[in-house]
């Protein structure tokens, strides 16, 4: 066995923590592009506000189970295919449409999928992004506050 070095001792530190990171992203997204869940559906009862379009970005079960009605399931944005399917969603969109993201597969100070999503159509150069901010999970958060849900694909 070889003696552990500084840099393997570096690596296994960072492959510890990664996920931690990676988790810990959602909380990283400007209040300022975050929507409530009773400011959205507010929003889409609304009969003069626009409606965005609104992409789930995280489990595909959690989709299958509920999801906010006219809601498109991209894939898990904390997955290469994933962003893939998002960049691809959105290639032919104005940078102007207003896209709403979300997840709710876990408490926001865990989920892998919003941040990834979010920083992906920034860099594309949408300017008019939100993301649904669901602080517990879908279920709680939406579901059972008796929002209009749709199920299956």
């Amino acid at each position: 066995m070889r003696p552990r070095t500084a840099y393997h001792s570096a690596i296994f530190t960072i492959l510890i923590l990664l996920p931690a990171l990676a988790a810990a992203q959602a909380s990283a997204i400007p209040e300022s592009k975050l929507i409530q869940p009773d400011q959205l559906l507010k929003m889409l009862q609304s009969s003069t506000t626009e409606k965005p379009l609104m992409i789930q970005v995280g489990s595909h079960v959690l989709f299958q189970q509920a999801h906010i009605p006219n809601s498109e399931y991209i894939g898990p944005a904390s997955s290469e295919p994933g962003l893939q399917q998002l960049r691809k969603r959105v290639e032919s969109l104005p940078k102007s449409k207003f896209i709403l993201l979300y997840c709710g597969c876990c408490p926001w100070s865990h989920c892998p999928n919003v941040k990834p999503a979010y920083d992906a159509l920034a860099a594309l150069g949408f300017t008019n992004v939100k993301v649904l901010y669901i602080a517990n999970n879908f279920g709680a958060d939406w579901v059972d506050k008796g929002y209009p849900v749709a199920k299956g694909d």
